[in-house]
C-alpha cells in the first residue's frame, strides 16, 4: 500500500513527504478504522497491543496520515495510528484494518446514467501496480455503457494509467459503500483511463 509507513521508510510509495498535501480531488476521503462495529478487520488492539481507531488518511483530497507502525513511525519521526499488524513467526509491520473510501451521495445508477461511453468495472485481475511511480496495469471485467446504459459485458480487458492522475480525476463516488472484505470502496466515477482489448 503506498500508505503504509513501512514502505514510505524503505521509499517505495509515491506518497513519500506528500504528507498535508493534495493527492486526490475534494471528493475523495479515505479512512482505516478498526472499530467498525463487526468489520472483518475490527479489532481492539493491534499487533503491539496499542488500542486501534480511526485514522483519517485522506481528508477532501489531502493526504493527512500513513499506517503507521511503532518501528517504522520511529524510523519517520510518526507516532504509531495502531496498526501494527503480525502473523506468526513475524515482527509487525504496519497493515490496513477496515480500510475504504468514503461514499458520496449519488446512487451507482446515476453514476451509469451520466456516462455517455465508457466501462464499468466490476472486477480487477492481477496485481500490475508500481508503488513508487503510481503505474498500473490491470486485467479487468466488467460491462461496456453506451448513452447512459449497460450495453454488454467484456472480459479479458486491460486498464492502465497512474494512480496520482486517477484520484485527481474523481467525477463522483457512490452511495453504495459495502464491506465484502477489509478493504472497500463504493461505485467510482474517473473522467479517464487507457482501456485495451474492448
Amino acid at each position: 500500500s503506498a500508505v503504509n509507513s513501512y514502505a514510505i521508510y524503505k521509499g517505495a510509495s509515491y506518497l513519500i513527504g506528500r504528507l498535508g498535501e493534495r493527492i486526490a480531488c475534494e471528493a475523495v476521503s479515505v479512512y482505516d478504522d478498526g472499530r467498525i462495529p463487526l468489520g472483518l478487520g475490527s479489532k481492539p488492539f493491534d499487533g503491539e497491543g496499542l488500542p486501534t481507531r480511526q485514522t483519517v488518511i485522506v481528508e477532501r483530497g489531502i493526504l493527512k496520515s500513513y499506517l503507521v507502525d511503532t518501528y517504522a513511525g520511529r524510523k519517520l519521526g510518526l507516532a504509531s495510528t495502531g496498526n501494527a499488524s503480525r502473523s506468526i513467526g513475524e515482527a509487525p509491520s504496519a497493515g490496513a484494518t477496515n480500510f475504504y473510501l468514503a461514499p458520496g451521495a449519488i446512487s451507482p445508477e446515476t453514476i451509469i446514467q451520466s456516462v455517455t461511453r465508457g466501462l464499468y468495472v466490476t472486477e480487477l485481475i492481477g496485481f500490475g501496480i508500481n508503488m513508487v511511480t503510481g503505474d498500473y496495469s490491470r486485467g479487468a471485467v466488467g460491462f461496456w455503457i453506451e448513452n447512459g446504459e449497460l450495453a454488454y459485458p467484456v472480459e479479458e480487458i486491460t486498464i492502465a494509467g497512474n494512480l496520482k492522475d486517477m484520484w485527481m480525476g474523481v467525477e463522483a463516488i457512490g452511495n453504495d459503500l459495502a464491506f465484502r472484505g477489509r478493504i472497500a470502496s463504493p461505485t467510482v466515477k474517473l473522467a479517464e483511463m487507457t482501456v485495451a482489448g474492448v
